[in-house]
């Protein structure tokens, strides 16, 4: 509740309070969640090598526990860290790990999020074909889902297709 009304170090506080109680209980769902959580509040703090730590962390025991849908947040979540610092590789891999999930427990938003961000890898990497295949999905995804993001997308998606086009005609015939 803290870190949605923008009071981060209050709820890192009281995660860290949570965090040992979760442990004693032996709540496990509740430690992965929180581990995340605390992941969470250190990327956008900007302290991505903490969010790494805290998300990786809460990786095995979501898998332990059988959280498909946290264990696919948390992969997300590890993508857009490695992205951030711009190890691209190391996201497509965590975003690609976190695409059948979201799949394979209907997230169709979450998938669509998930596509958005392995489009903009393409994107950063000049591969504007696949970038315009996942955002494609994307915007597919987000008429299915009435996602709020569907202008936005179908915007960057026919930005995409005119800087191929362009890039296209001004290339030398063959």
């Amino acid at each position: 509740m803290y870190d949605s009304l923008g009071d981060r170090q209050r709820a890192l506080d009281h995660y860290h309070w949570a965090l040992p109680i979760q442990r004693d209980i032996g709540d496990r769902a509740g430690e992965a969640a929180t581990l995340h959580n605390i992941g969470h509040v250190y990327d956008s703090l900007g302290d991505r090598q903490r969010a790494l730590d805290h998300y990786h962390q809460a990786l095995p025991i979501r898998r332990e526990v059988g959280d498909r849908a946290g264990e696919a947040a948390t992969l997300h979540n590890i993508g857009l860290v490695y992205d951030s610092l711009g190890d691209r590789q190391r996201a497509l891999d965590h975003y690609h790990q976190a695409l059948p999930i979201r799949r394979e427990v209907g997230d169709r938003s979450g998938e669509a999020v998930t596509r958005y961000n392995i489009a903009m890898v393409h994107r950063a990497d000049g591969d504007l074909d696949q970038a315009i295949r996942e955002l494609e999905h994307v915007v597919d995804l987000d008429r299915q889902v009435d996602h709020p993001d569907l202008e936005d997308d179908t915007r960057v998606l026919e930005q995409l297709r005119r800087q191929r086009a362009e890039e296209r005609g001004s290339a030398p015939p063959t």
